[in-house]
């Protein structure tokens, strides 16, 4: 097997001029009538086999439906299904017939869907009973909106999908699409400000294979089957998960569950041999409380990605300990994805870094202006324009397109530094930073050193308004079940903190939560912790002239 260095020097792109996404994920596969691409277990236990011949099928005649619908190249279509069949087909549906597909969460409001489709100007939406009445809601203030079809029934002004596809015919002749055309439209986390579309090309699939390859230690194996509680609406659960294993011919297991099971995750991994996944770290914090998940479940994985919060220590000696595997941390955003990893196979295993930059991509640590800092120096982590993973710009907003650049890199808003073997570690966002009495100060380091603790469950830390500090840091921890808050609690928990970080990281308060706020992705929203937190301070008195 080739180290690193080898495998980075010898990757070349190879990008054709004409590429259509649902030709490598679907139709290359659908020859064999027996080739699986989904396996769908339902909350009966019930499981039902769909192969790649009936994915073209389905998705052949929802590209016919779409364009005799007066549909035309580049208009866009929101699929707000989760993790349901037809959101994987709806997706290859829209790259066949050259339209832009647009994943939204089924946890979102009327007020974020008529945000969306509002600035996107979708003209379709499938979705099903259960979320017909945000989507009617939000149609009332989204004039673009011209049909709603529902893959479970049918309602007050929208269609059954099946209904619908009735006359369809089976058989379609893909768009012909550049590998720069658009192919889907995917809303950043919000994790400040406005979600703004980041628009994707056909070619952002071939730009992700090297990251989740890499993450995945050279994914796929023989036997390789995947699955993760990542919603498809994310993409994270869209391109980090469903479409390269497609791309690569790989079955994925769907399980639509309302909120995350620790147990059940691993039921599902034992049932139907799941050998890949992605989870990110919160996943993994409340994985770890189950006891002897390989012995009890009949756990057979071969590798597992985990991103989007740093995994810490304690969980990559966890997974070595209970689940005889690393964990590869990968890092990337909506606008960049799946850019550096971890490779156990290939590399030496820094716990808590985010890893090197996956074969074909160019990382950095740039200052404001875009020029690359010393090693150990922390600034903005960037990545070399152009690359085939990154967003062909944010939808209908140049100006926030050309804020996202500085000299040619990328600037992902995430703050980190590269050591001197070229590792990067992420320190936090650059809204999360907290600056106390002079210190700049990442919430990520405080918040491993908090899961130490044997009571902390989960916990995020953050700056709040302090007179003599500019900012105090506050950390907010969700207990173990059982576990009672107290003054001396309180105390022990910060000694944990202050034996493994220094006198300044150490939380001036500490507030005990039943749950923190996150994405429909698992991402913590401090942000939503540090407003909340700052509406409690007073506001300044007004100057007074004179």
């Amino acid at each position: 097997m080739p180290a690193y260095e080898q495998l980075y020097a010898s990757f070349r792109w190879n990008i054709p001029a004409r590429y259509n996404i649902a030709a490598d994920v679907c139709d290359k596969h659908a020859d064999d009538p027996d080739k699986i691409a989904l396996i769908v277990e339902d909350n009966d236990g019930e499981v039902q086999r769909i192969s790649f011949r009936e994915v073209q099928r389905r998705a052949n005649r929802l590209a016919n439906l779409l364009r005799g619908l007066g549909l035309v190249k580049g208009d866009r279509v929101m699929l707000m299904l989760g993790q349901h069949p037809w959101a994987a087909i709806g997706h290859v549906a829209c790259w066949k017939a050259g339209l832009v597909s647009s994943p939204a969460s089924t946890l979102f409001g009327a007020d974020a869907i008529a945000y969306r489709l509002n600035v996107a100007s979708v003209r379709v939406v499938l979705t099903d009973l259960a979320h017909l009445p945000v989507v009617a809601e939000a149609r009332q203030t989204a004039p673009s909106l011209e049909h709603v079809f529902l893959v479970d029934g049918r309602g007050a002004g929208a269609a059954s999908l099946e209904d619908a596809l009735a006359g369809a015919r089976d058989n379609f002749t893909n768009v012909d699409t550049a590998a720069d055309d658009p192919a889907f439209l995917n809303f950043t986390s919000g994790t400040t400000g406005n979600p703004k579309g980041a628009l994707q090309a056909h070619r952002s699939m071939l730009g992700h294979l090297p990251g989740v390859e890499m993450g995945l230690d050279f994914f796929p194996q023989p036997g390789d089957c995947m699955w993760s509680p990542a919603d498809w609406a994310w993409l994270a659960g869209l391109m980090d998960v469903l479409m390269p294993s497609w791309f690569h011919g790989v079955p994925v297991v769907t399980f639509r569950s309302p909120r995350f099971d620790p147990e059940q995750a691993f039921a599902i991994m034992g049932r139907h041999r799941v050998r890949t996944s992605l989870l990110t770290p919160t996943m993994l914090r409340m994985m770890r409380q189950v006891k002897d998940p390989v012995g009890r479940f009949g756990l057979d994985l071969r590798s597992v990605m985990s991103g989007g919060e740093a995994v810490g220590v304690e969980l990559h000696e966890w997974a070595a300990e209970s689940l005889h595997i690393p964990i590869n941390e990968v890092f990337g955003q909506t606008e960049c994805n799946m850019v550096t990893g971890c490779c156990a196979a290939i590399m030496p295993v820094k716990y808590g870094s985010i890893g090197r930059p996956a074969p074909g991509h160019i990382a950095g640590i740039v200052d404001d202006e875009g020029q690359p800092t010393p090693v150990g120096v922390e600034g903005h982590i960037a990545f070399k324009s152009p690359d085939p993973v990154m967003m062909l710009g944010y939808w209908n907003n140049p100006e926030a397109t050309r804020a996202k650049y500085a000299d040619g890199w990328l600037l992902t808003g995430d703050l980190g530094h590269c050591d001197e073997d070229g590792y990067l570690w992420f320190h936090g966002r650059s809204d999360d930073i907290i600056t106390s009495s002079g210190y700049r100060i990442g919430p990520t380091e405080i918040e491993d050193a908090l899961a130490r603790h044997p009571a902390v469950l989960l916990s995020a830390v953050v700056g709040v308004p302090d007179p003599v500090r500019t900012e105090a840091i506050k950390a907010f921890v969700v207990l173990r079940d059982g576990v009672a808050p107290d003054a001396d609690l309180v105390e022990n928990i910060r000694d944990c903190v202050r034996q493994r970080l220094a006198k300044h990281e150490v939380p001036r308060e500490i507030a005990f939560v039943a749950s923190l706020p996150t994405t429909t992705t698992g991402k913590l929203l401090r942000r939503v912790l540090r407003e909340a937190e700052r509406a409690k301070s007073p506001a300044p008195e007004p100057s007074r002239s004179g």
